[in-house]
This record gives structure tokens, C-alpha cells and sequence, in this order.
């Protein structure tokens, strides 16, 4: 069976997780993606990259739907499908619980209205869909298990199962009032099957942790409910046992439909790290800030020269790129990629993000490592002999290197936090020769990244496109947001880089192989335009953008990474972590701006 049987949209799945992986859902109560144990383990559902055959797990009514709704309860991320048909309705809830000693999928079918038959149809594929396992009865032929190689799951439940075309079919009634539980569990194949949980204790005790986590949070009244969607979202990507935090749990889904660029996300990207613990502090959540420093520190140890823009979620190196053929991919999106090549490029801006994150972290009274400092000045030694070289910037353009402007900006937020920190807190340093060379640099952006025809700061050295990245010059502190060059990037940017009113990360101007065709709107580069509006007193503006990103969010509150406005469907992995962090920034400044109480948060530490 080939792509075309399934026609969900990205935006039509909701998100579960256990804090260690996460699954997709989608509206018609299939999951169509899961890695297992953890996020960069091999999916072993994979139909959401292909069909039903590279693995899936659907419960639903035999009988045609008259309608569908769906909700995360309350602040939490157990999710609640409504599904409806003319003989009455159903709830499936659906909830993965806090990692215990195992990992489990639960999912509770609870009849509302009349008496329903439905169909459960569990098609379990590892090595990313490929692998079909062993099934056979457990002992007391009480679960169902699946064995391949070193992975095993169980399926638990109270109604009749049977195999049927290498799947495990169940079909059955519910009536108002009844709960059927389904449990699969996942497990090493050489140890003995995980033990059975309570499916309603389970679900009380998941309740009761997000719920607890989320009475943490500081409130903000005006966007108090969307923050809060986006911070469960971000701890949902929290590696649990390191504190990483994935870019997103998919790999492979499109930035452009139907087209090559398409990536494998499930790892911890550096340049993240600055806004993900200003998302997380401003929210109130300093336990994760922290865990998220000691991760960088843990993941960045070692030589500077060898300081790499991405790591696995334990802080792996090594992560190689391949492609699984045997996929279609998202609507024919080929290649599907596993792993991520651009692991080994030169990108200096996260020499800057990993010091400011560090500056950040001691300006939030946060309690670091005593070996943050002596890391920090490593690194800034080794960058003060390659801040002047060419690299493949933020974006991980993967042709040759040229000197991005905000690659060698933040260069120079590198040296001024560091001089910052110094000063601050009383550290030992060259304090003169950092000084001198954050002048210089500073210097050497402002002469070679200006245009002065087009009045603003370009994508590289001598280049006559733009780049959405130097939005951002103004929240790193590197000039003012009054200051004549940068409201003329503000205003170049709003020229010739937004598209339906949503900013692109690349100029459309550029005609390239690697741009065309043009991918969709970058969500969290329209945040950053709405940040910089913050910055420069234009609330209204800034609201409008917020706004239009807000309104592009899924039913239950979810943004991939990005946004096809002529499509008008969301793009790229998902839900994606960067652009929820830039929601939650932008909402924070903008709440700050309208209050006049405190300065905008976006406005960092300097």
C-alpha cells in the first residue's frame, strides 16, 4: 500500500508522552508514530513516514463517524477523543504514565452514549517499520506479546484478541458507563514481560504529576493558558534521566510538502539553549533550567575545537545520517533520514548561545557547576582564534561556508558575556583582550554584514539577501532596537521576508538549489520579528504576529515547525520545541510591555 492511504495532516495529531519518548495520535485514534524506549530509539510505529503497514495501533468504531473532538484534560497530557456515530459515542483516552519500571501506552475506551462496537487493530513494525516481530501468548495467556531482536512489547486487556494478516485484531462493544483498557507495555526481549499496571491508578497518578508539575508555573494572566500548553509540550520533549530536550519527537516530516528537506529532529540542538532557560525561568521552572544547564555543561565537556551544534539525548556525538528507503515518507516526502549529518558542521553562533546560556543561568541566581567557569574560558579561548572563519550558520546550510552575520554575532555575545560574568562575579579573566576583541568584532559586522543600500544587516559578509536570524540582534543586545540600522533590518525583513503575513527564514530573492522550492513559513522567526517589535515599542505589531502564530495552532494547542500559507497547513517535525519556546518568550515580553512592571524578558541578561 503506498502513502496515499493515509491523509492526515500534521496539525491532525496530538501529542503523549512519558517524559522519556512521546507518540502521535492522530483524530481517527491511530497512533502512527512511537520510538521505543526513548526518543532516538527506532520508531516502531511508523505509518505517519508510510502506510498502516509500517505500524500502527487504531482503535475506533466499525461504524461510520458523525463527528469528532478531542481536548487534553484540564492541564495535563492525557488526551480525551470524542468520537460519534448514530448509535451513540465514545471517549478514548489516551496517556503514556511517568516512566516507572517500564514504559506503557494506555488508552481507556469510555462509553458516554449508547452502545458502540469498535474495531482495535495493533500493527507493531520495529526498525522503523520494517520488522516484523514474533507473536505469541504469554504463559497464563493473559497479554500478547511482540518479540524482535532486543525490543518486546505486551498488550493487556480484558477483550478477545486474534491474529489476522501479521496484525492483532480485537473487535468489540461498549456501552454508556463501561471502560475497556488496553495497555501495551515495552520491554527487552531477554527479560521476562513487564509487570501488568492498574489502568485507572495509572490514570489517576498521571493526573495528579502533571497537574502538580503545572502548579509550579508562574501565572500570566493574559496567555496563561497558552504558555502553559507550550511549557507541558516542552517538558513532554524533556529527556528525563539528562535534562536534554529534543528539537521535536519526528524525524522526517516535510518542510516543504512533497519535498527533500527533511530532517531527522529527535536530538538536543546548542543554539536552543539561551531561549529554552529563559522560557523555563520566566515560567517559574528553575529545577528544569538547571537540569537543562548541567545537560549543556555535561554535553559540551571536553575540547572546545570539538564543541558540536547538536548531541543525542545522553550527549551523544556520533550521529549518523541514513536514509530507510523502505518508507514513502510523509505524502511521498523522500528521503526519510534517520540521524542528523549537520551534527558534525562549524556553526560559531553556539559558541555564543552555550556562554550566554551560562550568563543567563548565573544572572537567574541558578547554582552551577564550579567547572562552568573554567569550561567558559576554554571556550572562548579556542574562539578567539576561529570567530573570524567561515562556518554553515543557524540554518545548517549544507553547501559552502561563508561568514553569516549572526554566526559572528554571536561570536561577540560570546566574549560579551563572558566579559559580563567576569565583571559580575568577580571570575578571573583577560578581561582586556576579550574587550578588545568583542570591539573588533563588533566592528567587523557593522562594516561587513550592513548593507547600506538595502539599510540592513544582510545574511553574510558582502551577500545582498536577508537571513531571519538577524532579527535577533536586538534581543541579544548586540544594538538597540532604536538604532537606525536595526529598524531598517526590521523593515527590510517586513519587505521582502514575509509571506501572508508569516516571516521565512530565507529570502525568496535567493535562487539556489538548496532553496527551491521555497519552504514554509519559519513559526518561530515570526516570534522573533514580534520580539524585536516588543523591543522597539510597536506592541500592536508585535501583537498581530503573536497573534496570527497563535492562530495557526492545532485544536489542542500544537505548532510544528513550520506554516505553508498557500497550503495552510502546518510543516516540518512536530510539535517542534523551538517554535513553542519563542510562543512562551513572546508571550512573556509582551505581557512585560503591556504592564510597564519589568522589562521584556526577550531583553536578556547583558
Amino acid at each position: 500500500m503506498g502513502h496515499t492511504e493515509l491523509s492526515q495532516k500534521i496539525e491532525d495529531y496530538a501529542l503523549i508522552g512519558d517524559c522519556e519518548t512521546a507518540a502521535l495520535v492522530g483524530r481517527d485514534g491511530s497512533i502512527d508514530w512511537l520510538c521505543w524506549p526513548a526518543f532516538d530509539s527506532d520508531a516502531c510505529f511508523a505509518a505517519i513516514l508510510g502506510s498502516r503497514r509500517n505500524g500502527r495501533w487504531q482503535i475506533a468504531p466499525s461504524e461510520a463517524l458523525t463527528a469528532c473532538s478531542r481536548r487534553y484534560l484540564d492541564d495535563t497530557l492525557i488526551l480525551e477523543t470524542r468520537l460519534e456515530t448514530e448509535g451513540g459515542s465514545v471517549a478514548v483516552i489516551d496517556f503514556m504514565p511517568p516512566r516507572g519500571k517500564a514504559s506503557d501506552i494506555v488508552r481507556l475506551v469510555r462509553g458516554l452514549k449508547g452502545c458502540i462496537k469498535l474495531k482495535m487493530e495493533l500493527i507493531i513494525r520495529f526498525g522503523f517499520g520494517v520488522n516484523i516481530p514474533w507473536v505469541r501468548r504469554s504463559e497464563d495467556r493473559s497479554a500478547v506479546l511482540a518479540i524482535c531482536g532486543q525490543d518486546m512489547t505486551v498488550l493487556r486487556t480484558p477483550v478477545e484478541t486474534r491474529g489476522e494478516d501479521l496484525t492483532t485484531i480485537a473487535e468489540f462493544e461498549v456501552a454508556a458507563g463501561e471502560t475497556i483498557p488496553f495497555v501495551l507495555t515495552y520491554g527487552p526481549s531477554h527479560l521476562a514481560p513487564p509487570e501488568a499496571i492498574d489502568p485507572e491508578r495509572a490514570f489517576a497518578e498521571t493526573e495528579a504529576f502533571w497537574k502538580d508539575w503545572c502548579s509550579h508555573a508562574k501565572r500570566d494572566g493574559a496567555y496563561h493558558d497558552l504558555i502553559m500548553r507550550s511549557l507541558i509540550t516542552l517538558k513532554a520533549l524533556t529527556f528525563d534521566p539528562t535534562g536534554g530536550i529534543v528539537a521535536a519527537p519526528t524525524t522526517s516530516l516535510p518542510e516543504k510538502l512533497g519535498g527533500m528537506r527533511n530532517w531527522d529532529y529527535r536530538f538536543c540542538w546548542l543554539r536552543d539553549a539561551t531561549f529554552t532557560l529563559l522560557a523555563l525561568m520566566n515560567s517559574g521552572y528553575t529545577e528544569e533550567a538547571s537540569s537543562w544547564h548541567n545537560w549543556l555543561l555535561r554535553a559540551a565537556a571536553g575540547s572546545p575545537a570539538n564543541m558540536q551544534i547538536m548531541y543525542g539525548i545522553w550527549g551523544q556525538r556520533r550521529l549518523l545520517e541514513w536514509e530507510a528507503e523502505w518508507l514513502d515518507g510523509y505524502e511521498g516526502a523522500k528521503p526519510v533520514r534517520v540521524g542528523n549529518a549537520a551534527h558534525a558542521q562549524l556553526q560559531l553562533d553556539v559558541y555564543g548561545e552555550l556562554i550566554d546560556a551560562f550568563h543567563q543561568s548565573r544572572m537567574a541566581k541558578l547554582k552551577l557547576d564550579d567547572e562552568s567557569w573554567a569550561l567558559e574560558c576554554a571556550v572562548l579561548q579556542h574562539l578567539a582564534e576561529v570567530w573570524d572563519h567561515p562556518d554553515n550558520g543557524i540554518w545548517e546550510r549544507r553547501g559552502q561556508a561563508r561568514h553569516y552575520v549572526f554566526s559572528k554575532v554571536m561570536t561577540w555575545v560570546a566574549f560579551d558575556r563572558g566579559i559580563k560574568s567576569a565583571e559580575t562575579f568577580g571570575f578571573k579573566a583577560p578581561l582586556l583582550h576579550w574587550r578588545t576583541l568583542r570591539d573588533a568584532i563588533h566592528r567587523d559586522v557593522c562594516r561587513r554584514g550592513f548593507d547600506p543600500e538595502a539599510n540592513a544587516f544582510v545574511e553574510s559578509y558582502g551577500s545582498k539577501v536577508l537571513d531571519a536570524s538577524v532579527l535577533l540582534l536586538p534581543a541579544v543586545g548586540f544594538l538597540p532596537a532604536e538604532d537606525a540600522r536595526v529598524r531598517g533590518t526590521i523593515a527590510a525583513v517586513e519587505q521582502h521576508l514575509m509571506r501572508d503575513g508569516f516571516v521565512l527564514r530565507h529570502d525568496p530573492r535567493e535562487v539556489s538549489e538548496e532553496t527551491q522550492p521555497i519552504e514554509g513559513a519559519f513559526l518561530a522567526c515570526s516570534l522573533w520579528l514580534a520580539d524585536a517589535h516588543v523591543l522597539a515599542g510597536d506592541l500592536d505589531k508585535a501583537q498581530a504576529l503573536f497573534d496570527r502564530v497563535v492562530g495557526i495552532a492545532n485544536d489542542v494547542g500544537l505548532l510544528a515547525e513550520e506554516y505553508d500559507s498557500v497550503a495552510q497547513r502546518q510543516t516540518g517535525n512536530f510539535p517542534q520545541a523551538l517554535t513553542h519556546i519563542a510562543l512562551i518568550n513572546t508571550a512573556h515580553n509582551l505581557s512585560a510591555a503591556r504592564t510597564r512592571s519589568e522589562k521584556p524578558a526577550v531583553q536578556r541578561s547583558q
